[in-house]
């Protein structure tokens, strides 16, 4: 089935017809929005949850929102760190396809998936967050990495993150992605060096070590995602001004974007983080209904994709 670009509906509807619907491990809900948000995703077909928390909680927050919890599996842990430890080991054992964040904060997420103890689910890849934002008077879905994990990433962790934004645009069937390296001016110079890293990776493109991208890079902002803006700087290239991804210098730069994004234009933002084992959905209770179900339904087309291609 096609995807129709530049629309989180779709999305939805795509990951409820998924043949087999994958199990997510949901760690620590024990708030209104993260438990509302699993049981949702459930009622739609996205994904079968297994609750990890304290069970009384759970079952009072159930309660009080008048949530039925019939035929859910609920995994009875003490405390948070207990629920993300128990929430990777449900991935581990096979036991569920996709990662869920509930009231609990990220690192501490994070922290039980890159356990140095043998029992995380790291790979070979660097972890890097995406933004997939549906933006009013933009063409098409756009990508945004990363903003939630990787504070100052070096060259290697710049690569990898465009790697793995570029894998979810392909595995979402939105093609071959036009990749924009952003900093603060279009040419390469010693004085920024995030110029420097973004020539780089077009190179490292070029040779074949990031694949199936078309890039470029250093991109200002306005050349990046304005044809107006590109021609008048006289940049010429497949990305400028169309851009479909867009890469920021560190984590700041790109965390002000999205949310300047979702909060001054009015764009939906839906986010997972790539590079595990499976892919972990990240919410925040800041987002709308619709960011979070379509993390969700991301997170299942996603998981299926990798499924099918082992």
């Amino acid at each position: 089935m096609s995807l129709i670009p530049s629309s989180f509906q779709a999305l939805k509807q795509q990951a409820a017809q998924l043949s087999t619907v994958p199990v997510c491990a949901v760690a620590h809900p024990c708030d209104a929005v993260s438990l509302s948000s699993a049981l949702e995703a459930a009622k739609v077909g996205l994904f079968v949850p297994i609750l990890v928390g304290p069970k009384d909680r759970i079952e009072a927050i159930s309660q009080e929102l008048g949530l039925d919890l019939s035929g859910i599996a609920l995994i009875d842990t003490p405390h948070s760190h207990a629920s993300a430890e128990q929430a990777v080991l449900q991935v581990l054992s096979g036991k569920a396809q996709l990662l869920m964040k509930g009231s609990l904060h990220t690192d501490e997420l994070m922290q039980a998936v890159v356990s140095t103890k043998g029992k995380g689910l790291r790979t070979e890849r660097r972890l890097s967050h995406v933004f997939i934002m549906e933006v009013p008077r933009y063409e098409g879905l756009l990508f945004i990495t990363d903003a939630a994990i990787n504070i100052h990433p070096d060259l290697q962790t710049k690569a990898d993150i465009v790697q793995n934004a570029a894998d979810l645009h392909v595995a979402l069937g939105l093609g071959i992605p036009r990749v924009a390296v952003l900093s603060a001016v279009e040419t390469v110079t010693a004085k920024i060096p995030s110029t420097i890293e973004a020539a780089a990776l077009c190179k490292m493109a070029e040779r074949g070590q990031i694949q199936q991208v078309k890039i470029d890079g250093p991109l200002a902002m306005d050349n990046a995602i304005s044809i107006e803006a590109a021609q008048a700087k006289g940049i010429q290239s497949d990305v400028a001004g169309r851009a479909q991804i867009l890469i920021a210098p560190d984590l700041e730069a790109g965390n002000m974007l999205a949310k300047n994004l979702t909060f001054l234009s009015g764009a939906e933002a839906a986010g997972i983080v790539l590079g595990a084992r499976v892919p972990i959905i990240l919410t925040s209770r800041a987002d709308s209904a619709l960011a979070r179900l379509t993390s969700c339904a991301v997170a299942a087309l996603y998981a299926a994709k990798k499924s099918s291609v082992l």
